[in-house]
């Protein structure tokens, strides 16, 4: 009988394992067992777990098939401290191991958690790229010229509607590039976006000037005489390739003129749309004076983030004048101290 199988042990077992943690103690819980039930108990709870499963099996056959009880923290961090490992992937290894062994901890199969000290987060240098009003016009201008070429596999009518889209609804650029035709609902002013990360679908309304821009684009020649079932497509039809999408865009970005010039590693990117959504949206709700409370988790739940702590970043990276003041008030704080820091609120209000 596997104890972290969920649904496979009678009544009684289950009441045992539930209430009874020492029972568990009496038998050696082995590595490779309670990794494929621990696995098997996520998925059950309509998670992919992917990676996740991936990290678990890579310690497995590192540590090998031992009690839970005999692995200690040096193995620990010897599986973590793999050659040419990052902080970032060195800290989700940790997170994924911290995780599995305080399941097995509650449930009395190891007596302390084998793992050692927390390696501090590395500072945050990278900075998205937030584009002006002024640029995205020039974009838009420059999508014309920048796809005359007989070369390019992307018409420029296709190319502007994609980036109006991606700006309309801060969509992941893999979103738009699997979104359907038949989850376009004109009608209702509806899209349907296809799962992306957390694998979650979510349903979106989209505004007037963006439901009249995919109306004209269906109705276009670039994208009427094909009966494809991908929404933007290429001049022969088929899908849109990320590849092809993404050096057309650069291509598109040095034809406008767009570049950074704050010292910054990385050019302008197709996915800083998404950021420059979110942005442009949060200012105008600040010169509104609208309620951050509301306002903020909307904006994550449109977006399709997991919480709001993502969405908070968004708010260091608003124009100039708000900055100093929003980076004070609101840097690092959780889910629930930020809604009651009466000091962000009040400047809110005054903006």
């Amino acid at each position: 009988m596997t104890p972290g199988r969920s649904g496979s042990m009678p009544s009684l077992t289950r009441a045992l394992y539930a209430r009874s943690p020492p029972f568990l103690c009496r038998v050696a819980m082995m590595l490779f067992e309670s990794t494929r039930s621990y696995i098997e108990r996520k998925r059950t709870e309509g998670l992919t777990y992917v990676r996740s499963a991936s990290i678990l099996s890579a310690f497995c056959r590192r540590i090998g098939d031992v009690p839970l009880g005999c692995i200690t923290s040096r193995q620990v961090t010897a599986f973590l401290t793999g050659p040419r490992t990052s902080t970032p992937t060195w800290r989700q290894n940790y997170s994924v191991l911290k995780n599995f062994f305080e399941f097995w901890a509650a449930r009395g199969g190891l007596p302390a958690l084998p793992m050692p000290p927390i390696r501090p987060p590395c500072p945050q240098t990278f900075v998205p790229y937030v584009y002006s009003r002024t640029e995205l016009g020039l974009l838009l201008r420059a999508t014309r010229s920048s796809q005359k070429r007989a070369a390019c596999m992307i018409e420029a009518r296709t190319l502007r509607a994609l980036l109006l889209f991606l700006y309309g609804t801060g969509a992941q650029t893999g979103e738009a590039l699997k979104l359907l035709r038949e989850k376009v609902d004109l009608k209702n002013g509806l899209v349907t976006l296809p799962s992306g990360r957390f694998n979650r679908v979510r349903r979106i309304p989209i505004g007037r000037d963006l439901h009249e821009v995919m109306r004209r684009y269906l109705r276009s020649t670039a994208r009427k005489k094909f009966q494809s079932s991908n929404f933007f497509v290429r001049r022969d039809g088929k899908a849109l390739n990320v590849n092809t999408l993404r050096r057309s865009f650069q291509r598109l970005r040095r034809v406008a003129g767009i570049a950074r010039h704050d010292g910054a590693r990385y050019q302008p990117r197709m996915h800083d749309l998404r950021h420059t959504f979110a942005v442009h949206r949060l200012t105008a709700w600040f010169k509104q004076g609208a309620d951050l409370n509301r306002m903020l988790p909307a904006l994550a739940a449109y977006i399709g983030q997991a919480g709001l702590g993502s969405t908070e970043r968004y708010l260091s990276t608003t124009p100039e004048r708000f900055r100093k003041h929003l980076v004070k008030l609101s840097s690092q704080r959780t889910k629930r101290r930020w809604r009651d820091n009466l000091a962000l609120m009040k400047f809110l209000a005054e903006l």
